[in-house]
């Protein structure tokens, strides 16, 4: 396909000769090549040398005919822009460290960002320069709300029992902290697309641990005005919002292009919900499990749901999980392109 590609299409809710593919974590543990490249280099090495993170984002292109490439990276680089320190700790998710208490965390002017992170600038215009014009290179970041659980929980969480003491406790502060990496998300970002992103995703992991009325009230705005913000730099935006069934239509009321939602509701119910393009929803673990049956039919289920209106990015409802087998992706890439039957 020529011209702008399937997912920008789709990004417009225009039509496309066959619904776009691309998955969450598609480069990565599941690869025998990325495999291959760890045993030398640790993930911070990879990531923070573009040749090497071109390399990882290359990898499926490579391997399966899908429609767009997202960027080698991680949500947390942007946290050592503050000085966090960031270990990946094998089986524990990442962790950081190094802050003062919330109520000191001051944000450096936004040129340290760009500084700072440039290597990601370097990354995204490698792939660019390499990948097919009409296959999208997507670029990413953490939203506010995301990082900042990151940061006062020192890693992943069940409860976030930090994040909303804050919040509730002293909510000035918990905007405070949210605006001040809503601005350095907007300049990541900014970075991003100035070196070729085509598409930008904001991952908001955790924000699903929130009432619906504490993200209508601390959340929302701060992601709808960063959208916003993205989107006047002339490309689309996806917002990834898991475990928000519950309030998916304020989750859209963010405006971004494209709603990313996960498996717990049906693409027809997510349409109905947001009134725009969605992308989504299979479950990670029958990617993961299979049989090929079982990932048929459950591709199909999922265009099916969908029915024929434009505005569909088929993915996964999260990331690959890395015990996935490769000829699994094989089959799911094929089962989409084949389309509903």
């Amino acid at each position: 396909m020529s011209g702008p590609g399937r997912v920008l299409l789709a990004c417009a809710s225009q039509p496309v000769d066959r619904v776009p593919v691309w998955l969450m974590r598609q480069a990565g543990r599941y690869l025998p090549e990325y495999r291959q490249l760890r045993q030398h280099h640790d993930f911070l090495t990879l990531c923070e040398t573009p040749d090497l993170a071109a390399e990882v984002t290359l990898q499926p292109m490579r391997r399966f005919d899908l429609d767009a490439a997202i960027v080698f990276a991680d949500i947390l680089l942007l946290v050592r822009v503050l000085g966090a320190d960031v270990a990946y700790v094998e089986g524990s998710g990442p962790q950081v460290s190094g802050l003062p208490a919330a109520q000191d965390i001051h944000f450096p002017h936004l040129d340290r960002v760009h500084e700072t992170l440039a290597f990601v600038g370097a990354t995204v215009h490698q792939v660019r320069a390499q990948l097919a014009a009409d296959k999208a290179v997507i670029g990413f970041a953490g939203a506010p709300f995301t990082v900042l659980s990151y940061l006062l929980e020192g890693g992943p969480s069940t409860d976030f029992a930090h994040t909303k003491a804050l919040m509730n406790q002293d909510a000035p502060t918990f905007c405070r902290l949210l605006a001040g990496l809503a601005e350095m998300t907007y300049a990541y970002l900014d970075l991003q697309v100035a070196a070729g992103a085509d598409v930008v995703q904001v991952f908001d992991s955790w924000v699903g641990a929130l009432a619906a009325s504490d993200f209508k009230t601390f959340v929302a705005p701060v992601v709808k005005d960063l959208i916003q913000r993205v989107r006047a730099l002339g490309v689309p935006v996806i917002y990834f919002a898991p475990q928000t069934a519950g309030y998916l239509r304020e989750v859209a009321g963010t405006q971004p292009d494209v709603v990313s939602v996960d498996w717990r509701i049906s693409l027809a119910e997510a349409r109905r919900l947001t009134g725009g393009a969605c992308q989504g929803n299979l479950d990670p673990a029958v990617l993961r499990d299979g049989p090929r049956a079982r990932i048929e039919r459950e591709v199909r289920r999922v265009l099916d749901e969908w029915g024929d209106r434009p505005g569909l990015i088929f993915n996964l409802g999260h990331g690959v999980d890395r015990r996935t087998p490769v000829q699994h992706v094989h089959w799911l890439v094929e089962a989409v392109h084949a389309g509903p039957r």
